[in-house]
């Protein structure tokens, strides 16, 4: 236990500090000042933090870009022709079907909610591994979830998408903690 601890901390002083956030995909939802486009670019930063660091941050820029680099007022009040703009947009294995649905998950979500806490935090008891498995039900619980999505949202309930040699749902995990950071005030990260 002291082992993992003390590994812990190492990656804290490595990681934690705001030198790291311009190269890092975190650096996306520094990008704006407004908590719901945060949130928003934040979780898509998530979805696509996996592989080459550069590329993940180009790509998010991309897709901020396409929303006019206002996510929340897009997702809220786009018309059909808007969507039709995103039709390209690809990042490795997620397409515009998932880009459309995970446009769909914010907009329902957003019409009931003020923030996506409460998509993973539905009550402040909850911690990290609970939140993830909560929102990864949550977000497919729409009956026309595309099946494919899936992959894109993990969660540590799902054995097989938490290999270690892969282990994305650790990684969302790291990045949840680091949007958590970013979104509600941490000591550094702000």
């Amino acid at each position: 236990m002291q082992n993992i601890k003390k590994l812990l901390d190492e990656k804290v002083k490595q990681y934690n500090h705001p030198d790291f956030i311009p190269n890092d995909p975190i650096s996306i939802p520094h990008l704006f000042t407004k908590k719901k486009d945060i949130e928003i670019a934040g979780l898509f930063a998530a979805i696509f933090a996996w592989g080459n660091r550069t590329i993940i941050i180009n790509k998010s820029k991309e897709l901020m870009e396409l929303m006019d680099m206002q996510p929340y007022d897009f997702i809220m009040n786009h018309q059909e022709s808007d969507l039709q703009n995103l039709m390209q947009f690809k990042h490795r294995t997620f397409n515009d079907t998932d880009l459309l649905y995970c446009i769909d998950f914010m907009k329902r979500h957003f019409t009931q909610y003020n923030s996506l806490e409460e998509a993973f935090f539905p009550s402040s008891d909850m911690n990290v591994e609970a939140a993830l498995n909560h929102f990864q039900a949550y977000f497919f619980s729409h009956p026309d979830a595309p099946h494919r999505t899936r992959k894109h949202i993990p969660s540590p309930v799902q054995k097989s998408a938490c290999k270690p040699r892969r282990a994305p749902c650790i990684h969302h995990g790291a990045r949840l903690a680091s949007i958590r950071s970013v979104l509600y005030p941490a000591p550094v990260c702000r």
